[in-house]
């Protein structure tokens, strides 16, 4: 069962031209998993949040191209935030960890690499169910 320890944010490389900078990911490579599927949030009105759930067996990597949030992380016993503002530094999210996203700034723009396609089933939407998952998973 992963904890907070195994979550952690990645320096993304970087080609710094004075035309603008590039990012190029790679899964397999920088990321611990391969990507299957990638999607971004935006638009987020003021006082509202994203996430609010975790994965059973999906792996995430959650990245600000543009401008501010703030990804709050709970394994059932701890919580961790993060905030992310960077291009080129993206949060390990494994699987079996809650994660919520709040604090956008205006015009923030969420990118999200993850492991798998969406299957619902994979996902954890209520806090209580999540943690009835962590103690009753066995630990590894």
């Amino acid at each position: 069962m992963n904890t907070l320890d195994d979550c952690r944010l990645i320096e993304l490389p970087r080609v710094q031209r004075r035309e603008g900078n590039l990012t190029a990911v790679h899964g397999g490579v920088e990321l611990p998993f391969e990507i299957q599927r990638l999607f971004y949030v935006y638009d987020v009105p003021g006082g509202e949040g994203r996430g609010a759930h975790a994965h059973r067996e999906l792996h995430q990597l959650i990245v600000s191209v543009m401008g501010a949030f703030e990804v709050t992380l709970d394994d059932g016993r701890s919580r961790k935030s993060f905030t992310l503002s960077r291009a080129y530094l993206g949060l390990h999210v494994p699987p079996t960890i809650w994660a919520e996203l709040d604090g956008f700034s205006s015009g923030a723009v969420c990118l999200v690499l993850t492991s798998d396609h969406y299957r619902e089933e994979d996902y954890i939407r209520n806090y209580d169910d999540f943690r009835r998952f962590r103690d009753q998973s066995p630990v590894s």
